[in-house]
């Protein structure tokens, strides 16, 4: 980390303000060769820590931008290191003459995520808290947003940290009574190591029941519409995105192909896919359709089986409910507008799915839909305050393998093992454990996991 790295840090698209951001023991002497201040007075140099400045960056004799300039000296910034913020006009032309000047004089370009991954090796962040800063720029709903930004706050790096804490103890303890067993005695330390560990295994699972919520905050909900032909799947794609995406007509079959859509609905996102209309067809191209229909019901986490109430139910719809049999699928009585052919009752009895009236026509019953998924899909009412999500799939393996390293310990004191694979095993839980804060990882896993951050974070 001996060089002074330089990236654009906001899209690279015509906008009001780009920023250029430059980190590493060079930062000062490059600012100093290309900013001039207003009066041409002011050293950029010897200005305080943590202030703004204005005026103008130089290539040689040209002036290249109007910018205001923001200074921040290690250790107090967000790398750990003497850091430099140009703020210029957000063209893409001048925001790269900018960029360009910079590297001129002396940074080099940073890697994708290169600041964060200075931020972790300078101490600033652990790891749980370096994924959780792209978490929150990737973050679709206001929930995965609020779920970010705890980690990013040291939700997770707490709760880790106490677990391990507590094992290390465990661990010191069972080393020094083995090498001084004159003075430190082992006598009924195991049953109290029971105890120990049967607290830090709930602790570890109850954050492993959050994976599944945690998923669905991040990721959102595999969803994909069913119903057989002009049910009014694509009036209600239509109305769940706010724009016409899908084509609507009268005609049978219109829907030939898959279209995916990600929506928030009431603070939940669903990746949303509408399908052909279910039904036997000759036509090549709709049974191509109705096949990639019936493949995509299968993988999804949701089936939003959409039913027009106006006509009696026939092959069509029986081959779908079959589909639904052990699924979690909510029925969508649509089409309440007009003279119902079949009633919320029967299709209750049929299905053993929620039925939720709804009209895409006049926009009605997407509330009471929301407010069903929600029930489905998380354990309990969802909150920040107290509750720590792992969101993480790497996370999650890691408590999974910290979970059965502590069932080990419990089987040896069950079996009555000598204290030395006690401490064998807690020393394997502790290891999975620093896997989620980064202290037990090596730099190939850390590259990997910075490489997927985009430029200038």
């Amino acid at each position: 980390m001996n060089t002074t790295i330089a990236a654009i840090s906001t899209a690279v698209s015509a906008s009001g303000i780009g920023i250029i951001r430059i980190s590493g023991p060079e930062a000062m002497d490059v600012i100093s060769r290309i900013y001039r201040s207003k009066g041409g007075k002011k050293k950029i140099k010897e200005v305080p820590t943590h202030t703004i400045h204005y005026g103008y960056i130089y290539d040689g004799e040209e002036a290249v931008d109007e910018v205001l300039v923001m200074v921040m000296r290690a250790p107090k910034t967000f790398t750990g290191e003497d850091t430099v913020e140009i703020d210029c006009h957000g063209g893409v032309y001048a925001m790269n003459r900018v960029l360009e000047t910079v590297l001129k004089n002396g940074a080099k370009i940073a890697g994708p995520g290169e600041f964060t991954k200075r931020a972790f090796l300078n101490g600033r962040l652990d790891l749980s808290q370096a994924e959780a800063v792209m978490d929150v720029i990737q973050a679709k709903n206001e929930y995965a947003l609020r779920s970010s930004m705890s980690q990013l706050k040291g939700s997770v790096q707490k709760t880790i940290k106490e677990i391990r804490n507590d094992l290390i103890y465990e661990i010191a303890f069972i080393e020094s009574a083995l090498d001084d067993p004159e003075h430190i005695s082992l006598d009924g330390y195991p049953q109290k190591l029971l105890g120990i560990v049967e607290k830090e295994q709930r602790s570890i699972d109850g954050l492993l029941k959050t994976s599944s919520d945690g998923k669905i905050i991040r990721e959102g909900i595999e969803t994909v519409i069913v119903g057989k032909p002009n049910a009014g799947k694509s009036s209600l794609l239509n109305l769940l995105v706010g724009e016409n995406k899908a084509i609507v007509t009268d005609i049978e079959g219109t829907t030939r192909d898959i279209l995916e859509e990600y929506i928030t609905l009431h603070g939940i996102t669903l990746k949303i896919v509408d399908t052909a209309g279910i039904r036997e067809t000759q036509d090549v191209v709709e049974k191509i359709g109705v096949s990639r229909a019936r493949e995509a019901a299968k993988d999804a986490d949701l089936i939003l089986y959409v039913v027009d109430s106006s006509t009696l139910l026939d092959e069509n719809d029986e081959e779908i409910i079959e589909m639904l049999k052990g699924r979690k699928a909510i029925v969508l009585y649509n089409k309440t507008d007009l003279a119902s052919a079949v009633s919320m009752e029967a299709l209750e009895e049929r299905t053993s799915h929620p039925v939720i009236p709804i009209s895409a026509k006049e926009e009605t019953g997407i509330t009471q839909l929301a407010e069903t998924i929600k029930s489905m899909f998380f354990s309990g009412k969802i909150s920040f305050n107290d509750e720590v999500y792992i969101t993480n799939a790497r996370h999650k393996e890691a408590l999974e393998e910290a979970a059965q390293s502590l069932s080990m310990v419990r089987r040896s004191i069950e079996d009555g093992m000598p204290e030395d694979f006690f401490s064998i095993d807690l020393m394997a839980a502790y290891a999975s454990l620093g896997k989620i804060t980064g202290e037990e990882v090596g730099e190939d896993l850390v590259n990997e996991i910075f490489s997927k951050f985009c430029m200038g974070k």
